[in-house]
């Protein structure tokens, strides 16, 4: 399995009701229609109310956590070929600019570890 992560940060002026609305109803859809090899994909909204936040700590500047998966190596480069395919990175793009301020965006992919007590 590989997983990648990105975090995200809302366009000023959108809610968080509205940016969650966005992100689940027209910016997922296409992601997934776009690459089908994608087998979990999650978004993980911060809630700041009650978070706790390290004295003097940074501001978060993203407001989703969000996890891709993708069952093999294969999967993982035909769904990168499919987001960076010039058609595609500019419909993703176009659609970005409704919802995210893009200057913030970070994409990783991560080596996730699970305790085996969790297994």
């Amino acid at each position: 399995m590989i997983k990648t992560i990105a975090f995200l940060k809302r366009k000023a002026g959108l809610s968080r009701e509205a940016f969650i609305r966005y992100y689940e109803t027209r910016h997922a859809p296409l992601i997934l229609s776009i690459a089908p090899q994608v087998c979990d994909y999650r978004r993980n909204f911060l809630i700041e109310a009650g978070a706790i936040v390290a004295a003097g700590a940074a501001t978060p500047d993203f407001d989703v956590v969000t996890e891709l998966w993708y069952p093999d190596e294969a999967a993982f480069a035909a769904a990168m070929a499919a987001f960076t395919d010039p058609v595609n990175a500019q419909r993703i793009a176009a659609d970005e600019e409704n919802v995210f301020d893009r200057a913030y965006t970070r994409f990783y992919t991560v080596d996730e570890r699970i305790s085996a007590s969790q297994r």
